[in-house]
């Protein structure tokens, strides 16, 4: 192992290490008929739960390892091998145990948790609906309590309370964690979640329970997605997962958190471990299309150079570079995000199991509760940004290897279309940067709440010579500074998110006007919204590379220093419009953002190879014709590139 691999392996380096030595001879074939695809990935599920290591998400007093974040880290290693197989595991470890552990008490632990770690008990997360897919609050599955039966009856009154695309639930799943809405004594009282048997022990649907194959898949058939209706299906009282709410054998409701919605977020915040697993799902996808596309790159050629007459390695090329590059540094800021976003989940995670009939209430510790905040903002910026970011580079990367690259048997074609849904599942990207913004929005105006008299005198002094400065150009003069430089880079994508959210908190402002149409001023700004979600979350990716390369041991600072300067440049780059116009770059600093990229492409070049392989991916896990060539491989003279980074500007 190298030390580049030694650092992107970091905090779980061994769960890492771990997952490669048990699943490095796992290789599943996609392209066969798709039940018999399903019926291996079942299989390799069985493996995964014969290593323990799906074990170590949960309570230790359950037989489990406690190791959140080691367990999320294993999942996410699955993106280097099958993706369907990731998100098998994902819906019966994370979304249907996590459900269970986190929304659960004491009477499902007993009774089911070991059970869901060993795999006998095959769950599904029967969240999404056809007529309600972001908007979990409004779902419309209901569950009503009878008391004279001591029992909830589960209804699909419409077909848009279907129970849609639910992995596991077409052929494996036994048992749903059904969310509904708890109606008891005529009165509703919001989502709330409920265990719900589906099948019999035969495979059967059991009675009032009607299942449908969601049917072949743009990609991901390895897993089962199918359909749910429920025609008065009844479960017993102790099915409702009751961490947060019971209700009592009279049916009557209660719950420590009083506020219906402040409920409802709390307990979906307990399940934001399924968000931060497809960000890293994604973020290794991206890494083994980047090692196919950069390795194959670096053997293919094409076009005679005059001065030699031998045909030139596509990676020598800068059109190809800027293909490649830029993305690869971008995917090494996501995933040192990625590493931080983990590591903060697991900090916070704390297993304690309530009794029977002890319910949690909100978080007592302020500090506390201010940091699940932060991490369930974190993580839907940066499962928004890290999915369309992998969206983005795997299409790169199959372009990038040509006619090559569209063949089945050099595997990116699966990666696209397994990691195309993940722009939408656990979570629309649209939707999830909206919710960070109004986060960040509310955070805003808490913060100008706080301020005395003076320092109100003085904010809005700020905002007048900020709108000054951007019209006379003076801003850019304020700004000086070398583009390529990390601390300038870090003060304009900051200047860029606080101009963002101030300017929209200016134009929300008029929505606490009364009588106002509050939606048609909403729908207005969406547009800013979501660039203001998008800037906060490119300076939050940009500080945790800086932080992991000041970590990082000498051998390779100089090295990853350089691959966060074309990360930055990059980012800028791609909004450089929006900074020349609001007065923060001129003409000529905009220009060095282009020339800066190109510099750094030539500079990483020769290093290419040694930055995909600081990944780690399993030589089985990438073996295909794309890469047979390998023994040709060449670099480009020193002169052309200088392999001294330090030559570079």
């Amino acid at each position: 192992m190298n030390d580049l691999q030694k650092v992107l392996d970091g905090r779980w380096a061994t769960v890492r290490d771990d997952v490669r030595a048990q699943l490095g001879e796992l290789r599943l074939n996609p392209d066969q008929p798709t039940e018999a695809y399903r019926a291996d990935v079942a299989e390799a599920m069985k493996q995964l739960a014969a290593s323990k290591r799906p074990h170590q998400g949960f309570d230790p007093a359950y037989g489990g390892g406690g190791d959140v974040g080691g367990v999320v880290t294993a999942f996410q290693m699955l993106g280097h091998g099958d993706l369907s197989l990731l998100v098998k595991a994902g819906v019966q470890w994370g979304l249907f145990g996590g459900a269970l552990q986190n929304l659960g008490t004491a009477r499902h632990h007993d009774r089911y948790l070991r059970d869901t770690m060993d795999g006998t008990l095959l769950g599904c997360f029967a969240m999404t609906e056809s007529g309600h897919g972001s908007d979990v609050q409004h779902l419309r599955t209901t569950a009503t309590y009878d008391p004279a039966a001591q029992e909830f009856v589960i209804d699909t009154p419409e077909p848009g309370a279907r129970k849609d695309y639910i992995g596991g639930a077409a052929r494996d799943a036994r048992m749903a964690a059904v969310f509904a809405q708890l109606v008891t004594r005529g009165t509703s009282h919001g989502v709330h979640c409920f265990l719900v048997p589906i099948r019999s022990e035969a495979g059967d649907p059991l009675p009032g329970v009607t299942i449908t194959d969601c049917g072949p898949k743009a990609g991901l058939n390895g897993v089962d997605n199918g359909r749910l209706v429920f025609d008065g299906v009844r479960v017993p009282r102790e099915a409702l997962l009751d961490r947060y709410a019971d209700v009592a054998e009279d049916g009557t409701y209660s719950s420590a958190i009083e506020n219906e919605t402040r409920r409802f977020f709390t307990m979906l915040g307990t399940l934001v471990r399924g968000r931060i697993s497809v960000a890293g799902g994604a973020g290794t996808a991206t890494q083994k299309a980047l090692t196919l596309a950069i390795r194959y790159g670096a053997t293919r050629r094409q076009f005679a150079n005059p001065a030699t007459g031998e045909e030139v390695v596509v990676l020598d090329y800068l059109a190809h570079q800027r293909k490649l590059l830029p993305a690869l540094a971008t995917t090494y800021a996501l995933h040192f995000a990625q590493e931080d976003l983990v590591g903060r989940m697991h900090d916070l995670q704390k297993f304690d199991t309530p009794a029977e009939g002890s319910l949690a209430g909100p978080r007592t510790d302020t500090a506390d509760e201010q940091l699940q905040r932060d991490l369930e903002t974190r993580a839907a910026g940066i499962k928004a940004i890290g999915t369309w970011h992998a969206t983005a580079t795997i299409q790169a990367c199959r372009e990038a290897a040509g006619g090559a690259g569209y063949l089945a048997e050099n595997l990116l074609p699966q990666l696209k279309a397994d990691t195309d849904v993940f722009t939408t599942f656990e979570g629309d990207n649209t939707v999830l940067l909206q919710l960070v913004a109004k986060t960040l929005l509310s955070d805003y105006a808490k913060r100008v709440g706080r301020l005395d008299l003076l320092g109100k005198v003085r904010f809005a002094a700020d905002l007048v010579g900020g709108e000054v400065a951007e019209r006379t150009g003076a801003r850019s003069v304020l700004l000086r500074g070398d583009v390529r430089d990390r601390a300038h880079q870090r003060r304009l994508l900051l200047a860029r998110e606080e101009h963002l959210l101030a300017s929209l908190a200016r134009r929300m402002r008029a929505a606490l006007k009364p009588g106002v149409d509050q939606f048609a001023i909403f729908n207005a700004a969406q547009d800013h919204l979501l660039e203001a979600a998008r800037a906060h979350v490119d300076r939050i990716v940009f500080d945790a590379f800086a932080d992991a390369v000041d970590r990082a041991p000498a051998t390779v600072r100089g090295l990853l220093e350089h691959v966060l300067e074309l990360h930055g440049l990059a980012v800028l780059e791609n909004r450089r419009a929006w900074f020349v116009e609001h007065g923060y770059l001129t003409g000529g600093s905009s220009k060095a953002l282009a020339s800066g990229v190109n510099e750094l492409c030539a500079a990483l070049r020769p290093h290419a190879r040694e930055l995909v392989d600081g990944f780690g991916i399993p030589e089985m896990w990438l073996a295909c014709p794309l890469l047979d060539g390998e023994q040709v491989t060449t670099q480009p003279p020193a002169e052309e590139a200088p392999a001294d980074l330090t030559a570079v500007g």
